[in-house]
């Protein structure tokens, strides 16, 4: 489709008026048109590769341009799930993959992984629209990926209802267990004198892989707020009922199996390190960073990602922000918690590709399964992503509005 846009807009001249030119304008227009299409092919077949590379993600594969294939019958989407943590100074969580991981190398993603029926129970069968829905599979293995992927636990004590502390070295021999599957991670816990904590997750959109890339995920995204801390400690607080005073162990690696590193920052750090080509992220990160970004960091707009304050807030503030962010999350038609997002390249306005080589993605559709089951679910409507995808992962991304991506697009 672009090779056939690109013909549109730059039609080749007749041999025989070419022939009428000056041998000067003849050299300089046949350089052109061959540097031009040898561009366009290029550029093509990046695009084309980038957008194949983004396979086993817990995310998204925009549609492939290019001539249509024989279909083949999709894979069915694999349930899966992610945790958004929010560190008690309301940072965010980010792992590196390493560089061998056959999806997402090298990027920075959120913890979270498949769900597993030796640990988590049986997911709904694949032809069940509930297979894309929020429920206690899909909780418990976002507490479980979260423990084997980073080391914190997000359980409760069995007596005292507060999270519960293991010492370090049990808790990494707990990680190796659970990750070789020698023992389910119920049975781990329960061992340890706590639950896991599935009530604290909280909705935040899903994503589903679209039906032209061989490994499909259904997944399930949450946010996790961890207590935040009282500095100084609150008055009269007794270290049994006080949320503020259980020790968060801090992230660290799986020990290079998936991840090499592990690290809290403010969700606008994130989005800066990755529109300055530092860090890779893809659109399911950027997006769901960006919309914490709104209400935890105090910018001077909506994008400008390098203009929070570094002093540390109070508690009270921390909690107030957090308010906002479930206000904005319970808000909406439907809500956060609800909406289901299977982004899709989105073809270029009157035939033209934009200047600056990106793509939009739209993020309204939620998918085929959910779409032939006429199940009602929606995606975000007015709202999508620029990216620039390159052999090593996306680049240049930014989020804009509808109106923005269908009509005259500023540079961001």
């Amino acid at each position: 489709m672009l090779q056939s846009i690109q013909r549109l807009a730059h039609p080749t001249p007749s041999f025989s008026s070419f022939l009428q030119l000056p041998s000067q304008v003849r050299t300089i227009a046949t350089t052109r048109f061959l540097r031009d299409k040898q561009g366009d092919k290029q550029d093509d077949k990046l695009l084309t590769e980038a957008l194949r590379g983004q396979t086993e993600s817990n995310g998204f594969t925009p549609m492939a341009p290019g001539k249509q294939k024989e279909k083949k019958a999709p894979s069915a989407p694999r349930p899966s799930s992610s945790v958004l943590l929010v560190s008690p100074n309301n940072q965010v969580l980010l792992l590196q993959r390493v560089k061998q991981s056959s999806s997402f190398a090298s990027a920075h993603v959120f913890p979270g992984g498949n769900v597993s029926t030796f640990h988590d129970g049986q997911p709904p069968a694949v032809e069940s629209p509930d297979r894309h829905v929020d429920s206690e599979v899909y909780r418990m293995a976002a507490v479980r990926e979260t423990f084997e992927e980073s080391g914190i636990l997000l359980a409760r004590n069995n007596g005292f209802g507060r999270l519960i502390e293991v010492p370090e070295a049990e808790r990494e021999e707990g990680r190796r267990l659970v990750h070789d599957n020698k023992v389910p991670f119920t049975q781990w816990l329960a061992q340890k004198g706590g639950r896991a904590d599935t009530e604290g997750l909280i909705p935040f959109t899903r994503w589903v892989t679209p039906t032209n890339v061989p490994k499909r995920f259904t997944t399930q995204m949450y946010l996790y707020f961890l207590p935040t801390l009282s500095s100084p400690p609150l008055s009269g607080a007794a270290q049994d009922d006080s949320e503020a005073e259980v020790k968060i162990p801090v992230p660290t690696t799986d020990g290079g199996l998936e991840h090499t590193t592990a690290r809290f920052l403010p969700a606008s750090a994130w989005l800066r390190l990755a529109q300055e080509g530092r860090i890779i992220l893809f659109p399911p990160q950027f997006f769901l960073l960006h919309q914490v970004a709104q209400h935890f960091d105090e910018l001077s707009s909506p994008t400008a990602y390098s203009s929070i304050s570094r002093q540390s807030l109070p508690r009270d503030e921390l909690e107030a922000r957090r308010k906002s962010l479930l206000d904005f999350v319970n808000a909406g038609d439907p809500p956060w918690t609800e909406k289901c997002i299977s982004p899709s390249v989105q073809p270029p306005r009157d035939g033209k590709r934009r200047d600056d080589g990106r793509i939009v993605l739209g993020l309204n559709r939620p998918g085929p399964e959910l779409e032939e089951a006429k199940t009602g679910r929606k995606g975000v409507a007015d709202q999508c992503v620029l990216v620039d995808f390159k052999k090593e992962g996306p680049r240049r991304l930014a989020v804009i509005s509808r109106e923005e991506a269908m009509g005259v697009l500023p540079k961001l």
